[in-house]
Parts: structure tokens; C-alpha cells; sequence
């Protein structure tokens, strides 16, 4: 059975830790000041990977808050993911040779698939396509723009061309402590025959196991955010009941 992983999000904006609604940038809470420190209390409770967002630079389409990545990366004991604003190779090989483990693409990949592609290619297991959907279409530019293109379909297309990981993001469940779109994330894991890390939605341990159940349907992993900062539950508690393994 293939493994599953947690990983605590932290979403920056401005240096600090926010969390958005739906993606929405008029509905932000702060959470912290310092998103070093903030990753910091994740690995020191166990957390062996990090999700990092960007998000002036999703908004923006180009890096922003590259420096707090690049702390993080490089003095903690931890897998760092980061996704937002990164759209040349220079971005990608930037991260990459500054200890973060896997660069997520997600807006070039409607707008740009040659550069994917040629990403892909290059960088192989270090590159994780980022699929955020609405209504099964997916969205792009930081979410402010919804495509005509299929999330299943556009899975299919790049796991032929080399992509291993997806993340998959239902924004009807980002921010809403609703319950994840499991059926839509396994529906994905199928058609392209690769590891989904679920991302959005996720307010309760049993909300964590219920996607656990699914791992050897293709459900690699989670992405927990507001469901932490809002103390529903700890990243501790959850490798308790979900394990890495």
C-alpha cells in the first residue's frame, strides 16, 4: 500500500501567514507574523513536508515572498513544497538549488504547457502540477480566472508527459472547513494513474482518515491549513491517526 503524507500549509502574503476563503483576497485572516516560525512548530511536532503558497506571487505571476521559502528551506529539517508566481526555469532552478524538495506549477500549465512540459522533463519527481478546480474546470491566476479546460483531462495529458504528483483542489472547499472533495481527488488519481495529494477542505481528523482510506486508490497525501490554525486539530494528532507510512 503506498504511503501517506501530511502536509501542513502556510499561505503567504505580505511576509505573514494568512488564510483566504475560496481563494477570495478580501477574506484574509493573518496567523502569524513569521512564516519561519510558523514552519517551524509544524516539523518540530513531526511534520516531515511543508506546503507553501505564494500568493502575491500567484496574483502577481512571479515570485514575491521567495525569501521566507528559501529560509525555510534551508535552515529546518523539513520537505518543503512550494507553489505561486513561478512561471521560467530560472524560478524553478532557483528553488531547486536552494534546498526546496518540490516546486508546484500550477497557472503555466493552462497558460503555458510548453514550459511544463519542458519543466517535466527536466526536473521529474521535483515537479508537482498544482490542479485547482471549480466546478471541475480548472482555475488559474491565483484563482481569479476559471479556464474551459477539464482538470481530468488536462491530469491525463501531463501525466503522459511525465508529471508524478498532482495536487488537486476543489475551491469550492478551500477555507471552508467543509469536508474534502474525495470523490473528485480519487476521480483524478484514477484518470492519470499517479499520487493526488488532497488539498482543501479538511476540518477534522476523520475528514484526514476518511482521505487515508483512499490511499491505494492514488490519495498520496493531504493538505491541511485552517483546520490548524483554527486548533480543530494538531499536526501531531494527525500523523498519530494517519501516519506518513
Amino acid at each position: 500500500m503506498s504511503g501517506f503524507t501530511l502536509y501542513p500549509a502556510i499561505d503567504m502574503r505580505n511576509g505573514k501567514c494568512v488564510r483566504l476563503v475560496q481563494g477570495d483576497y478580501a477574506k484574509e485572516t493573518i496567523y502569524g507574523d513569521s512564516p519561519l516560525e510558523m514552519a517551524s512548530l509544524f516539523a518540530d511536532e513531526g511534520a516531515e513536508w511543508i506546503h507553501l503558497v505564494d500568493l502575491d506571487g500567484a496574483k502577481e505571476g512571479k515570485r514575491v515572498n521567495h525569501r521566507d521559502v528559501k529560509a525555510i528551506a534551508e535552515k529546518l529539517n523539513i520537505k518543503v513544497q512550494v507553489g505561486g508566481g513561478i512561471r521560467t526555469e530560472k524560478d524553478v532552478d532557483e528553488y531547486l538549488s536552494n534546498g526546496v524538495e518540490r516546486v508546484i506549477l500550477g497557472s503555466s500549465a493552462v497558460s503555458d504547457p510548453a514550459f511544463v512540459k519542458k519543466m517535466l522533463k527536466t526536473y521529474r519527481r521535483h515537479i508537482a502540477i498544482g490542479l485547482d478546480a471549480r466546478n471541475g474546470f480548472v482555475s488559474t491566476e491565483g484563482w481569479l480566472e476559471t479556464s474551459e479546460v477539464k482538470a481530468v483531462e488536462l491530469g491525463r495529458e501531463l501525466a503522459e508527459e511525465g508529471a508524478d504528483v498532482f495536487i488537486f483542489t476543489d475551491i469550492a472547499t478551500d477555507g471552508m472547513l467543509s469536508g474534502p472533495n474525495i470523490d473528485s481527488t480519487v476521480e483524478l488519481a484514477k484518470a492519470t494513474g499517479k499520487q493526488v495529494i488532497a488539498s482543501g477542505g479538511v476540518s477534522s481528523l476523520a475528514d484526514l482518515e476518511a482521505l487515508a482510506a483512499r490511499r491505494s486508490e492514488g490519495v498520496g497525501g493531504a493538505i491541511v491549513g485552517k483546520a490548524l490554525y483554527t486548533n480543530q486539530f494538531t499536526v501531531s494528532k494527525a500523523l498519530e491517526r494517519v501516519g506518513t507510512t
